[in-house]
């Protein structure tokens, strides 16, 4: 272990650290500096930012392709909302966020990326008291984008019930920075050999993914996505939703809503897909180690990833140059 006393020795070590991972990390803004750093090694949020010891902070992410951020606008609308769940405040305003996060996406020079979002109380202690910072820090980070899902999987998805419950209602519709609870999910989908892990309330009735957001064709020819009460408002959710009640004509589907969806109502459904930023629209082929909609991606999974791929690309009011 080496003692490190200064800012040449500490560069050196931090040079030696270099990982391959890095070059995925192409961009970010360090509200501690109020400067953009386009090396990852030099990427860094103080050890006593309550963000790091406390998860005390809220974060939104979105993707760019063809150099516009899709959706950019809801996705900024939740990010707020969920400041102001906890208290944070930008004395600045929304628009002040929006200039730095598209300024950073200018640096970051890529037409096809992830960007996320970050705002933390900030540091000023190690106790738990949010009052200790010494106020919000905007954290912005541009990074590598990998494709649709479905493009990769083509044969669909593997999902199964995760062992996690939900969390509690007033933290599971916020998109706060304390994502255990989602670790854990996305851990039991991994120990099952599965992509997707969905997870059940006390009533048995779905609730949503780690990051992903649930929802079914059901036996009627419905697509059913959960009440809003107890699940984060995915905006890739929200967005599928209203490209299907376009497609709500008797045929490929009878309607678009949101109900209690049971774990027999997985079982029976149609099919069952999985909504995300980073995925799109995802087919799931199996739940729970058998087949899910006959077994192979069902039309109106792809019905939907299509026009979801069409809206990305050519709706112009949903996209944000940078």
């Amino acid at each position: 272990m080496k003692t490190i006393s200064g800012i040449k020795e500490w560069a050196a070590a931090v040079e030696a650290a270099r990982k391959p991972w890095h070059s995925r990390y192409i961009a970010m803004y360090d509200g501690g500096l109020d400067a953009v750093t386009t090396d990852p090694l030099l990427w860094r949020i103080p050890a006593d930012d309550h963000l790091v010891h406390r998860g005390d902070g809220v974060f939104d992410m979105f993707k760019c392709e063809r150099r516009a951020a899709y959706n950019f606008k809801a996705h900024m609308e939740r990010f707020m909302r969920s400041a102001r769940a906890i208290g944070l405040e930008w004395k600045k305003g929304a628009s002040d966020i929006e200039r730095i996060v598209l300024e950073t996406l200018a640096v970051a020079d890529r037409p096809e990326l992830f960007a996320r979002m970050t705002l933390s109380r900030g540091p000023g202690s190690f106790a738990v008291n949010p009052y200790d910072s010494e106020g919000p820090v905007l954290y912005v980070m541009a990074y590598e984008w990998h494709g649709p899902f479905m493009e990769s999987h083509p044969q669909g998805a593997k999902a199964c019930e995760s062992r996690e419950k939900p969390k509690d209602p007033r933290y599971a519709t916020m998109k706060s920075c304390n994502y255990l609870p989602n670790a854990m999910m996305k851990r039991d989908a991994a120990d099952a050999g599965c992509d997707f892990a969905a997870s059940f309330d006390a009533r048995g009735f779905l609730a949503e993914g780690a990051t992903e957001n649930f929802g079914i064709v059901s036996a009627g020819g419905e697509l059913l996505f959960p009440k809003a009460d107890g699940i984060l408002q995915g905006v890739t959710m929200e967005r599928t939703m209203e490209l299907a009640r376009g497609m709500a004509d008797g045929k490929l589907l009878r309607g678009v809503r949101r109900a209690d969806i049971s774990r027999r109502d997985m079982e029976e459904a149609r099919e069952i897909i999985v909504t995300g930023t980073t995925l799109d629209v995802v087919a799931v082929t199996e739940w729970n180690g058998r087949p899910a909609g006959g077994g192979a991606p069902g039309p109106v999974a792809t019905a939907l990833n299509a026009a979801l791929r069409r809206d990305i690309l050519e709706n112009g009011a949903l996209r944000t140059p940078y």
